[in-house]
């Protein structure tokens, strides 16, 4: 499975999109909960836009978009969040978001404006202003925070801002300029403490993908968590897999995968492979020497048909 279908399938997941922005709005502090999320149709979705309170689609642009309606004060206040996954470093990926919050809000303005067509404005007609623009004085946007995950175990080297994607001297100039941030989430750059904010299988595929280029700390990270990665969403497992290019295999019980035993399986299989090469190799030399294939076979403790297939002496 490509690393990019399996990663947007794992955030869609109301849980996992819950635990993104739980934690990057709210320091993993349980606000937002996956009942009040609702993700809607791939090309439209619908937004109380305007005074009138019309419901109207608007395209969606991102990897995976979900509106949040949570009730304060006794009313509803709606948010758009937007999450985006990312294997590869993406060196616009400033412009790349900043581009997809700016359509949002333009697509915001247009639908209010149809809203209003549509529908019409009880009482007084519209004012120059708000005829010229078709967005009213009442009207509000419906904010929206979009967050990048990056799924690679590389440190994220790219500009987080539009300012630092520029080289401007001038002063006078970047005080005219209004900057973008990328609001990003890349597990080589957080410390452990900081991943295990996290409440989700989301929490065990950060904390895998950070120490994977490192045996020993992967071997730590595993022991310390035993506990949640012994039984493992399959989600999760196949995201660990993907992103990681690790050669695990596993087995699903209950919709749950044992990453302990998978990774165990596949150390003593590595070390079962540089046996049998290192044996392969004693092999040859020991039969250029001109000793006997069964002594051979002795010395390095296979079968003599194995050892004969090796030297090519057995199809």
């Amino acid at each position: 499975m490509k690393a990019d279908t399996v990663t947007k399938d794992f955030i869609s997941d109301a849980h996992i999109f819950a635990d993104i922005f739980n934690y990057y709005i709210y320091g993993g502090e349980q606000v937002i909960l996956p009942e009040q999320l609702e993700e809607r149709d791939p090309t439209e979705i619908a937004l109380p836009y305007g005074a009138d309170g019309a419901a109207v689609p608007v395209q969606r642009f991102r990897d995976v978009q979900k509106l949040c309606a949570a009730k304060t004060d006794g009313q509803f206040q709606y948010v758009l969040y937007g999450a985006e996954s990312q294997a590869e470093v993406h060196y616009a990926a400033a412009v790349k978001n900043n581009l997809y919050d700016a359509l949002e809000y333009a697509g915001q303005v247009e639908e209010a404006a149809r809203s209003h067509r549509r529908a019409g404005k009880a009482g007084a007609a519209p004012s120059p202003g708000e005829f010229l623009s078709g967005f009213y004085k009442e009207d509000r946007l419906v904010p929206s925070v979009t967050v990048m995950i990056y799924f690679g175990s590389k440190k994220w080297e790219a500009p987080l801002s539009l300012l630092e994607m520029m080289d401007i001297k001038d002063k006078r100039v970047l005080a005219c300029m209004d900057d973008y941030h990328v609001r990003l989430i890349a597990p080589a750059q957080m410390e452990d403490q900081e991943i295990m904010k996290f409440q989700t299988g989301l929490r065990e595929v950060l904390l895998f993908i950070k120490h994977s280029q490192n045996k020993e700390e992967l071997a730590a990270a595993l022991d310390a968590n035993r506990e949640r990665f012994c039984a493992l969403e399959r989600r999760a497992a196949d995201v660990i897999k993907a992103v990681t290019n690790i050669g695990i295999n596993y087995t699903e019980r209950e919709g749950k995968v044992d990453m302990c035993q998978a990774i165990q399986e596949m150390r003593t299989e590595e070390r079962n492979i540089g046996r049998q090469e290192e044996a392969q190799k004693t092999a040859r030399n020991l039969y250029e020497m001109g000793l006997e294939v069964k002594k051979i076979a002795k010395g390095v403790d296979y079968a003599v048909e194995t050892v004969e297939q090796w030297l090519g002496l057995r199809e």
